[in-house]
């Protein structure tokens, strides 16, 4: 069932990075940013997939990346480089306030800020740790992807495991050692999935030209 459920999950975030790019510049800086949220709130859920444990946020870091590559290609650098400000942003936005939030004083009659502890207690951490490891990660890609040569779905994919190969080895020692059960299990599972997440991804990036048609770059 979660086999079958990521392959799913795959395509509609690639489905929606397209959808955000036929929306234009600023719909994709905010999608990227969206993401970026999405993969520290989800990366503290463990699951099983095709036997092993992994996290549940790697198809989001391959969404940001796919993302800032459409962004970049049709957009330009400087828009990238904007994302990559943004992002960082709502990062740390996002990490205050998930600890602020867990300030107040439940009610007598709450029910969920037990959930919301143990989900944001090691926010700031892996927050954190996120934040450094997007910062590098993602501008080592707006510098590497300029100098790729061939067409655009090879250059992306070329992109994607490059820099995903440095985002699961640095994020899973800086931000889950300790706080998941095999960290080398999650470091070598994780680049594996997200191969595959890139290989699913990689041909729906030629639509991509398709969708800027109708964008106003």
């Amino acid at each position: 069932m979660n086999e079958i459920l990521f392959f799913a999950h795959t395509l509609i975030v690639v489905a929606f990075a397209l959808l955000a790019l036929r929306l234009g510049k600023n719909a994709l800086i905010a999608f990227i940013a969206l993401q970026g949220i999405l993969a520290n709130v989800f990366v503290v859920k463990q699951i099983s997939l095709f036997g092993f444990c992994v996290t549940c946020s790697d198809v989001f870091a391959i969404g940001g990346i796919l993302s800032l590559n459409l962004l970049q290609e049709y957009f330009g650098k400087e828009a990238a480089k904007e994302s990559i400000r943004l992002s960082l942003l709502t990062l740390v936005f996002f990490a205050l306030m998930s600890q602020i939030h867990l300030f107040y004083n439940p009610s007598v009659s709450d029910q969920t800020h037990n959930a919301f502890q143990m989900i944001f207690s090691s926010t700031p951490r892996i927050v954190f740790a996120s934040i450094g490891t997007f910062y590098l990660v993602q501008s080592m890609d707006v510098r590497l992807f300029p100098f790729l040569r061939g067409i655009f779905p090879v250059r992306v994919a070329i992109s994607l495991l490059f820099s995903q190969l440095i985002d699961t080895a640095l994020f899973s020692f800086l931000g889950l050692y300790g706080l998941v059960e095999s960290v080398f299990d999650i470091i070598f599972m994780s680049f594996l999935i997200k191969c595959i997440i890139i290989a699913i991804s990689s041909p729906f990036v030629l639509f991509s030209k398709r969708m800027v048609k109708h964008v106003s770059l």
